[in-house]
């Protein structure tokens, strides 16, 4: 183990887990590792589901990788009902079985293309989360742990490293309902450019969050109609 350690495997895949709030995932090679400033984005979609005024709240996790933000959410607010959205078969595996094991009565998981989200929901949801792949194509993360062991699929977003982002937040339109939320992660220095793109698609109360670094590191939206 100390080996591997040593060939800047992260710690999370010798132990198989990663800690997140207040849950334990089982994660992997194949899986995103979840990350500290996800924490911090999970507590503000925790805060909008806690706002909505229904009583069993719908909340969409959008590039769900390991299931981190949606399983936090599922469990800290139980009368939620949580469906995880991943693409990856290979992260899939880690999805559905942390959901099972954490979420086995008001969450599941499904494999599918973020634009491929089952429509059955469409206008019934009250809040969507997303942590996207965000990186541009060209930028390589200085990082070993995470440009050797990270999969690509959930790292690179296209060449502005807005691609995914601009499906979540035209998925995003159809599944909630008017006044429904949306919250997305993004690069410290993306602010601007995700801001601009939900206003230019009609979003409104579009609003950028700083992490506990003080750096841009989410945005909030509000669907107007």
């Amino acid at each position: 183990m100390a080996a591997r350690r040593a060939a800047r495997e992260p710690l999370q895949h010798l132990t198989g887990v990663a800690h997140f709030r207040n849950i334990t995932l089982e994660v992997g090679k194949g899986v995103f590792v979840p990350r500290p400033e996800t924490e911090w984005v999970t507590g503000l979609a925790i805060d909008a589901v806690k706002a909505c005024a229904t009583a069993e709240p719908i909340v969409f996790d959008l590039c769900a990788g390991s299931g981190a933000i949606g399983l936090a959410i599922a469990t800290e607010i139980p009368n939620a009902q949580v469906i995880g959205v991943e693409k990856s078969a290979d992260a899939f595996g880690y999805t559905s079985r942390n959901y099972a094991k954490l979420a086995p009565t008001n969450g599941r998981a499904i494999l599918a293309d973020v634009a491929d989200t089952p429509n059955d929901l469409d206008g019934k949801v009250d809040v969507v989360i997303s942590n996207p792949p965000y990186i541009p194509a060209q930028m390589v993360p200085i990082y070993p742990e995470v440009a050797l062991h990270d999969p690509g699929l959930a790292l690179y977003g296209g060449e502005d490293g807005l691609e995914v982002v601009r499906v979540v937040a035209d998925v995003a339109s159809r599944l909630l309902h008017s006044g429904g939320t949306l919250i997305i992660e993004h690069a410290d220095m993306q602010g601007e450019a995700v801001r601009h793109l939900l206003l230019e698609k009609g979003w409104t109360q579009v609003r950028t969050h700083q992490d506990f670094n003080s750096r841009d590191r989410s945005v909030s939206a509000v669907r107007s109609h």
